[in-house]
């Protein structure tokens, strides 16, 4: 059998993923940007979501984010399987990153590579956020009124 190279059809880095009983995943708490009161923030869990399709034969996916200098992993993931048996088939791999922190604020980069040849990058901004001059050092931000 020839190996087709498949499609990424998605790539989502996420807060949590849930599997409900008929298969289908929930993805909880997608990432476009990060917005925090203060670095260095700490994740204790992110969540990797890939879709691939349109392929066929065995093959090796590698996640990563790179640090803002676009070189330097801040975390790397393991090679993981994905196996199309057809060109009609779909593979879905769950990735966790553990204790993932971001040290400095910029614009970070999600890669995905399939058997070492990059099929996608895109980035991930983590910016502080504008701080209320008549916040404190240290106190939570006020809770909007509806």
């Amino acid at each position: 059998m020839n190996a087709v190279i498949p499609d990424l059809q998605s790539a989502i880095l996420c807060d949590d993923v849930r599997q409900e009983r008929n298969g289908k995943f929930i993805l909880i708490g997608l990432f476009d940007a990060i917005v925090i009161p203060q670095l260095p923030v700490r994740y204790p869990r992110l969540f990797m979501v890939t879709r691939w399709c349109s392929g066929e034969g065995e093959f090796h996916q590698k996640s990563k984010i790179l640090k803002p200098d676009m070189s330097t992993p801040l975390v790397e993931g393991q090679n993981i399987p994905v196996r199309l048996p057809s060109p009609e088939a779909t593979a879905t791999n769950v990735e966790v990153f553990l204790n993932v922190e971001f040290q400095e604020a910029g614009t970070y980069w999600v890669e995905i590579q399939l058997d070492g040849d990059l099929k996608l990058r895109y980035p991930l901004r983590v910016t502080l956020a504008p701080r209320n001059p008549t916040q404190q050092p240290g106190q939570p931000p006020p809770q909007e009124l509806a």
